[in-house]
């Protein structure tokens, strides 16, 4: 296997799970605006990915702040 297949198979699963800003906010119930409005005020850590003007979200980083934003009475 070449060197850049090797890099291409090592990416794909990463590449297929990224969701665009509308399905992000979608899963998390809230709108593409307050998505966009924390990431620039950095107001919660949730992960995202930037190619030029495209805003992309990993689906384990959405299930990872999701787990960590959960509440559980004690």
């Amino acid at each position: 296997m070449k060197k850049t297949e090797q890099a291409t198979s090592a990416h794909a699963p990463s590449i297929r799970e990224l969701v665009d800003d509308v399905k992000a906010a979608a899963l998390l119930g809230t709108s593409v605006n307050t998505l966009a409005n924390w990431r620039a005020t950095k107001r919660y850590p949730l992960p995202y990915v930037k190619v030029g003007r495209l805003v992309r979200y990993r689906m384990s980083d959405i299930e990872a702040f999701i787990a960590s934003n959960t509440v559980s009475d004690l």
